[in-house]
């Protein structure tokens, strides 16, 4: 079976979604290490204000796919250069961090390994855009907050102090970064598919930023902002796949696990995961919010993304994402064993 056929076969269960109206339009893309890919897309890049039907060279909202592809690889770069320990303290890059209680303030004791594996205290998420629309006094507000306790949940928060960090350690912002072709912060420069119609903005959105936070702190923080194609989400795959976007330690950190199947910004494969039960212990993934996903598989050598504007016109509907993705996942997995013993 040609990795084409797999993607094919792989695709069914989001066509049927995007057939059913579950979701407007879904993208796939394969990719294995030795750069054999195929891409299968369907649907409509937006249904209102007016119809567009969705193409290979859209750009997707990739939502907290910017916490691996951009904000992970970014501080995992810097700890290789020696420009970081992903075991101190936040407060080397930020050192005015609750700076008015630096003796007693917990997050000045919250490392960057902290961070990356969603090992700390922090909230999951706050409405930060709430509080003003000036994105240097929203960092202000972030950095000098008293955040709130609580036991290790997946935080958004964590990945904004990184975003802070980055730019504090390379005076720039993270839109700086080269991040490879058909990626980057947007706007994006070519067609952009349809998230939301926000209330609080007013309009659908279309290049620019879903999530409101992001929004509000400029469009590139560290949390969220980042856009993509699908082939330029499927050219960072390959590149985790063939060891050329980190050294072998820093790719290790991506691979290791904890006890609560997190790694340094990934999730690593457990029973039940959105991956499917058919990847191999050595696979990472992450999801985003609008509905994309990437999921890596070393063990096979293999890599997929999953993209679709689930949340257009609103994120107030049963689009079955939750079951879509492991249904995806499953599929492709095992297409590709069963050609692999052919």
């Amino acid at each position: 079976m040609t990795i084409e056929a797999i993607c094919e076969q792989a695709f069914a269960p989001a066509l049927e979604a995007v057939e059913s109206g579950r979701i407007p339009g879904a993208a796939l893309g394969v990719v294995t290490a030795d750069g054999q890919s195929a891409v299968r897309f369907a649907g409509m890049a937006a249904i209102v204000p007016e119809r567009e039907e969705l193409r290979r060279d859209h750009w997707f909202d990739l939502a907290s796919l910017s916490k691996v592809i951009a904000t992970t690889t970014m501080i995992l770069t810097l700890a290789d250069q020696g420009r970081i320990d992903l075991d101190r303290p936040l407060t080397d890059a930020i050192p005015d961090l609750r700076q008015y209680d630096v003796a007693g303030a917990a997050e000045r004791r919250l490392t960057f390994r902290d961070c990356l594996m969603h090992h700390t205290f922090l909230p999951a998420v706050e409405p930060i855009y709430t509080y003003g629309d000036d994105p240097e006094r929203l960092r202000a507000f972030v950095l000098q907050r008293e955040w709130r306790h609580g036991p290790p949940v997946y935080s958004d928060i964590n990945f904004i102090l990184l975003g802070i960090a980055i730019e504090r350690i390379t005076g720039a912002p993270l839109s700086a970064w080269p991040l490879g072709e058909g990626l980057g912060f947007g706007p994006p420069p070519g067609p952009a598919v349809a998230t939301e119609k926000c209330s609080w903005r007013g309009r659908v959105m279309k290049g620019e930023v879903h999530d409101e936070n992001a929004f509000a702190l400029g469009g590139a923080p560290g949390h969220a902002g980042l856009f993509g194609t699908i082939d330029g989400v499927l050219g960072f795959a390959r590149a985790m796949l063939d060891g050329s976007m980190l050294s072998p330690t820093m790719l290790a950190e991506t691979r290791g696990a904890n006890d609560g199947h997190r790694t340094c910004g990934w999730e690593r494969a457990f029973a039940g995961w959105h991956g499917g039960d058919a990847c191999s212990a050595d696979t990472v993934g992450h999801t985003g919010f609008t509905g994309t996903g990437l999921w890596i598989d070393f063990e096979r050598g293999l890599a997929w993304a999953l993209l679709t504007n689930r949340v257009h016109p609103t994120r107030h509907a049963d689009s079955g994402i939750l079951t879509l993705r492991p249904a995806v996942g499953e599929r492709l997995v095992t297409a590709w064993d069963a050609q692999e013993t052919l």
